[in-house]
């Protein structure tokens, strides 16, 4: 654990985490509020409700990059107080408004969500040492898998106890709370040694966004597909099993498991590529459609868990190696937007596999997009810089 004690030595990076945690759940929650106040506070259909969501999550994947190159330019406070502001404006609307306007409301909220995520990930990158992140971003990458254990779970518990408009309200102060901690916070988003911004010699995107870092942004919409496609098929098991009563039992193992193999990946000695954590969970994740029952899906969520966040460190590790200071927070802008949009197929892609041919083709499916999606980054890593040069830059330029 010396690494992580050196980690959270670094000035300022314990309160960041500990903010920042506060933050991510209340925007892993936020769908989950929507879902529940078009449900019980509108008393609508569930896909009425998916509706709400699809439309926040759709503003999230396309707000990723905007708000990154926002950050680049005008820094990260005013980034951080734009956006609070916003999710004021919208949440203490949400229980006052017809559904219609609803659907907008939300994807404005995606749209200009706070980007707490992206701002720890680049005052990670800026705050550690090159010996240093490995053990950092593996903490951010627990950090994101609490937010999921933690945030719907309890959003769930209150809207049974209180009104869908007091949790989505609720949920909203979270959000905001979190957001004005961080622009207290006011973190480092560039080492020392690295150039304040300048957007005079900000280079173009064609000579950053080359084939490794398009890499990363492939493996990184291929790993929540395998994860969010996971949970769908876990729970499509468990209904053919006639167990749905143990989804959350499972679900819980598999966040445990991933929880456990981030803290390990982060102490091992040297990082390991993206692409073969990756495919390793995506071919871990296909047996699990073997399991009849609850017990052996626990089995098969140990497996498969204990890749999940080792994966997303090593691709947020990438991200910061690969992306100039200048335009890192674009780059983890596109980073957070691969990971949406994964986040918003994977339930698409494995549930129509589910449809054809039953949970254990929704497991295939999803680890088969794992292996594709790493197959796809280690074939574009591959790519020599010099090669790299050729395709970007034309003769004709």
């Amino acid at each position: 654990m010396t690494r992580y004690r050196q980690v959270l030595a670094v000035p300022g990076m314990a309160s960041l985490l500990g903010v920042s945690l506060l933050a991510r759940t209340a925007i892993t929650a936020s769908g989950m509020a929507l879902t529940m106040y078009v449900v019980l506070g509108l008393d609508m259909s569930y896909a009425a409700a998916g509706g709400a969501a699809a439309a926040m999550t759709t503003g999230l994947a396309l707000g990723g990059p905007l708000l990154g190159r926002m950050i680049d330019r005008r820094g990260v406070r005013i980034v951080l107080l734009i956006t609070v502001v916003v999710q004021v404006a919208c949440w203490l609307s949400v229980a006052v408004l017809p559904y219609t306007t609803l659907l907008a409301v939300a994807f404005v909220a995606g749209l200009l969500m706070v980007p707490a995520p992206m701002v720890t990930r680049q005052a990670i990158a800026a705050m550690t040492k090159a010996g240093q992140r490995q053990a950092a971003f593996a903490l951010e990458a627990i950090q994101g898998e609490l937010s999921y254990m933690v945030g719907p779970p309890i959003v769930i518990l209150c809207a049974a106890q209180l009104p869908a408009g007091v949790v989505a309200w609720g949920v909203g102060a979270a959000i905001v709370a979190g957001g004005a901690g961080i622009a207290l916070l006011n973190p480092p988003l560039r080492a020392e040694d690295e150039a304040p911004a300048d957007p005079a010699g900000r280079p173009r995107r064609r000579e950053w966004l080359g084939p490794r870092l398009i890499a990363v942004l492939v493996m990184a919409f291929g790993a929540t597909i395998v994860l969010n496609g996971t949970d769908l098929a876990i729970v499509a098991a468990l209904k053919e099993a006639g167990q749905v009563s143990w989804a959350a039992v499972v679900v819980a193992v598999y966040g445990a498991a991933s929880i456990a193999g981030g803290l390990l990946y982060g102490a091992l000695p040297r990082p390991l590529p993206a692409w073969l954590l990756l495919g390793l969970l995506g071919l871990v994740t296909i047996p699990a459609g073997l399991a009849d029952d609850w017990r052996w899906l626990c089995v098969a969520g140990c497996g498969a868990g204990l890749l999940a966040a080792p994966a997303l460190s090593a691709l947020s590790d990438a991200v910061s190696r690969l992306a100039p200071a200048s335009v890192r927070g674009e780059a983890t802008g596109l980073q957070s937007s691969a990971l949406g949009a994964g986040f918003a197929l994977g339930v698409p892609i494995v549930g129509g596999a589910i449809d054809t041919s039953g949970p254990a083709g929704g497991f295939a499916t999803a680890g088969l997009a794992g292996l594709a999606a790493a197959l796809m980054g280690w074939l574009l890593s591959r790519r020599s810089p010099a090669r790299t040069r050729v395709i970007l830059y034309p003769v004709s330029r």
